[in-house]
């Protein structure tokens, strides 16, 4: 355990509506990976993601005057965290290739489970309790509810290789949510932001040379809007969002919300592409409301 002083707040309505509004736009990141994806490889994007994120999170720093210049005494911290970001990545599009999306989504959708966990360990004033664990239960309960009908029809061990390396990618997640907000208390938020970026890019490059050197981009309306949304309301707008709050609210508090996004995206596919909405989806979407509610009510 850290005993160092944190700035370890219960979030309040404000900051509960302002994280509805990131998770909801983040939700709509598989719609824009899908139409990146129609013109750019996964890996092109992902460097070309890091990229944009790093003039839009940098840019906005630059113009508050903030420093940018990485301390040798941050340059470890830099490294993990970016190597965190990296194998999270990787590893959800590896596993993602070796079972069906939905699948996918469920698995990944547990990383909260895992910020808690570790927040327990290395958060001051951040440790479990039954309610906390009931919440976070109930909000993961309303997203496998909503999703369940894309799960049918399967055999469940055709993709358990897929699935284990998903979850794997998820405990990376958990682990490097919880390393930020132990780090961001020294290292402001555009500096750590705009680091773990582009401490990725070299390894992104590197990748796409080995694995997409054959893979010519395609440069249309489509994947360059769905790259422009990743890039500057996921990467920039929405990692920032989520970054500052960590400096200052509990994590585990703050993690659930994540759990509206798969959700969000569900959503937001209805909205763009005219789906039916369903009542697994309106009944997950209230279990999912029901969980956050119950994380961040006042013990």
């Amino acid at each position: 355990m850290l005993e160092k002083e944190f700035r370890n707040e219960d979030p309040s309505g404000k900051i509960i509506a302002f994280m509805l509004l990131i998770v909801s736009l983040i939700g709509g990141g598989p719609f824009a990976v899908k139409l990146g994806l129609q013109g750019i490889p996964p890996l092109k994007m992902a460097l070309f993601r890091c990229i944009l994120g790093i003039i839009a999170v940098g840019g906005v720093g630059l113009y508050y005057g903030m420093s940018m210049r990485m301390r040798f005494e941050e340059l470890r911290r830099l490294l993990l965290i970016a190597a965190l970001y990296a194998l999270h990545t990787i590893t959800l599009n590896i596993g993602t290739q070796f079972t069906t999306a939905a699948r996918s989504t469920i698995f990944f959708s547990l990383y909260p489970l895992f910020t808690v966990l570790f927040g327990h360990f290395y958060l001051p004033n951040d440790r479990l309790s039954a309610t906390k664990i009931l919440g976070i239960l109930t909000a993961f309960g309303g997203v496998f509810l909503a999703l369940m009908p894309n799960l049918q029809g399967s055999s469940v061990t055709a993709y358990l290789i897929g699935d284990l390396i998903v979850i794997l990618g998820a405990c990376f997640l958990g682990l490097r949510i919880t390393l930020t907000k132990v780090f961001v208390q020294d290292i402001y938020p555009y500096r750590l932001l705009v680091w773990l970026l582009g401490l990725n890019i070299p390894c992104f490059y590197l990748l796409s040379l080995i694995f997409e050197r054959d893979k010519p981009i395609e440069w249309t309306l489509e994947s360059t809007a769905g790259l422009l949304y990743q890039g500057w309301i996921v990467t920039g707008f929405c990692f920032l969002g989520l970054t500052w709050t960590l400096r200052r609210y509990k994590a585990s508090k703050l993690v659930v919300f994540s759990f509206f996004m798969p959700l969000s995206g569900v959503l937001f596919s209805r909205l763009f592409l005219g789906d039916e909405m369903t009542f697994g989806l309106l009944a997950g979407t209230a279990l999912v409301a029901v969980g956050i509610y119950l994380v961040n009510r006042q013990s």
